[in-house]
């Protein structure tokens, strides 16, 4: 039987609801900070080195203030090919993102960092995940994005969502990692760091 052993503050470095909602299904106490940082890609750097560059950077933003906390920081980035795919934020970019995407595979590269700020730990992943979407039409595009609107969510596709309807095959080691926040892994990280969940 595994005893917690770790009583330091646990931290999610996100402003997204998404991730929130996910960290609270390891009924576990825990704060939300945003941290404010540059999410620019840098020159010639592959989609997972991005995402774990920036989870890792928003970590280390929080722990300026939080110097005795597990910080947890997750980025993903969604890629088409050579094409990155960023939250469209309107009707019109998703409707593109859609077009774009209908028929093809998309790769969702998340990143997870856990930081003890008291110890400098680092623990990071990055976690793919292969999303298929079907040959729909422009009138079940504009049908979709009417009902849900995900125009936060790269690929404009919810999957947790309605637009499980656009997709046509799934696969990753975790289902979570699509939404945001790979659970499997955190589990293992706070594990590492004294904190069972269960």
């Amino acid at each position: 039987m595994k005893i917690q052993t770790n009583t330091q503050k646990i931290i999610l470095g996100s402003s997204s609801i998404y991730r929130k909602k996910l960290l609270q299904r390891l009924q576990i106490p825990f704060e939300t900070i945003s941290p404010r940082i540059n999410e620019v890609p840098l020159l010639n750097e592959l989609p997972e080195e991005t995402a774990l560059r920036l989870a890792e950077t928003k970590a280390r933003a929080v722990a300026e203030s939080y110097s005795q906390a597990l910080i947890i920081g997750s980025d993903q980035v969604a890629v088409l090919g050579n094409l990155r795919l960023g939250k469209p934020m309107n009707h019109v970019n998703a409707t593109e993102q859609l077009r774009l995407v209908r028929g093809k595979e998309v790769v969702f590269y998340t990143a997870l960092c856990l930081l003890n700020s008291a110890t400098d730990r680092l623990q990071m992943r990055v976690i793919p995940y292969y999303v298929r979407f079907r040959q729909f039409s422009d009138h079940q595009i504009e049908n979709y994005l009417l009902k849900e609107q995900p125009y936060h969510c790269a690929g404009s596709a919810k999957s947790e969502g309605l637009g499980i309807a656009l997709i046509e095959q799934m696969t990753g080691e975790d289902p979570n990692a699509l939404i945001g926040l790979p659970l499997i892994a955190l589990v293992d990280m706070l594990a590492d760091e004294g904190v069972a969940i269960v």
